[in-house]
């Protein structure tokens, strides 16, 4: 088995996470053994080793691929928006954009392995975080109604929350996508002056 040199990847093995992060969205991950996984790639099992040193480490190293990329977008978004209203609602439409290719499979398999569900878990925590830099920022600049910052970061944390264990979607029928894109709206619906 080939030891996994931690840094940065090679252009192969950067196009080979994309290709496997394309068919962990569609597929999910849970059902792929190793050896599906280089049929499916048309790789050797030592190329994919080279990425992580057993199926379980590659699903993280996957989905940890999917939140840099993710984040990349989110905040390219961001950056091209100057009204405070337009940056959160970028923010938070990006975000549902960056979840739309994710099939419930994939977000299942996600919730249901501690490994992956941490990596969802830190990245909800950091986009609530930045939502909440999002909603202080708006208010400083006049651009929003004052309101308790602590009590809507909170509200806009815990939905967050509930969209990533799935609670969402269960009781609502919408994907994590939907529900992302209808919390930017109640956010911005809430924080505009009367």
């Amino acid at each position: 088995m080939t030891t996994v040199v931690p840094g940065r990847r090679t252009r192969r093995q950067s196009e080979l996470l994309d290709r496997l992060l394309s068919l962990f969205l569609t597929q999910g991950f849970s059902r792929f053994t190793l050896d599906d996984l280089a049929a499916e790639l048309r790789c050797s099992k030592t190329t994919l080793y080279a990425l992580a040193p057993s199926k379980e480490q590659l699903a993280v190293e996957v989905v940890k691929h999917y939140f840099k990329n993710a984040t990349a977008e989110v905040e390219s978004a961001v950056a091209k928006q100057t009204r405070h209203d337009r940056r959160i609602a970028a923010y938070l439409n990006a975000v549902a954009d960056a979840l739309r290719p994710a099939s419930r499979t994939f977000l299942d398999d996600v919730a249901t392995f501690a490994p992956a569900r941490s990596v969802y878990e830190r990245n909800t925590r950091i986009a609530a975080d930045r939502v909440r830099s999002l909603i202080e920022d708006g208010i400083a600049s006049k651009a929003f109604r004052q309101v308790d910052i602590g009590f809507a970061a909170e509200l806009v944390a815990h939905t967050m929350q509930a969209i990533q264990r799935g609670d969402i979607a269960r009781r609502t029928g919408l994907s994590d996508a939907e529900a992302y894109r209808e919390l930017a709206s109640f956010v911005l619906h809430s924080l505009r002056h009367d």
